[in-house]
């Protein structure tokens, strides 16, 4: 399909054909990773990062060490 470059501002910008958006499931306000490829642009919908994995993620080893920042000083309470 073919598709025309359209000023958008200072940028350029494509329009994704409806068909295309359900495919991918993309919609208005969906991020994009964007590439270029062997000379080809590649656009695909940036991946989902949950919490939850990144928390999944925190083990002993990675996970940092207390710091002791000396007496207590005004008003702090522990």
């Amino acid at each position: 399909m073919r598709v025309k470059v359209q000023a958008w501002g200072n940028s350029l910008g494509l329009r994704i054909p409806k068909a295309y958006a359900t495919e991918l499931g993309v919609q208005a306000g969906t991020e994009m990773e964007i590439n270029i490829d062997a000379g080809a642009l590649r656009a695909q919908p940036a991946p989902v990062v949950q919490l939850e994995a990144l928390l999944a993620q925190i083990t002993d080893d990675n996970q940092p060490g207390e710091s002791d920042w000396g007496a207590p000083r005004g008003g702090e309470a522990w």
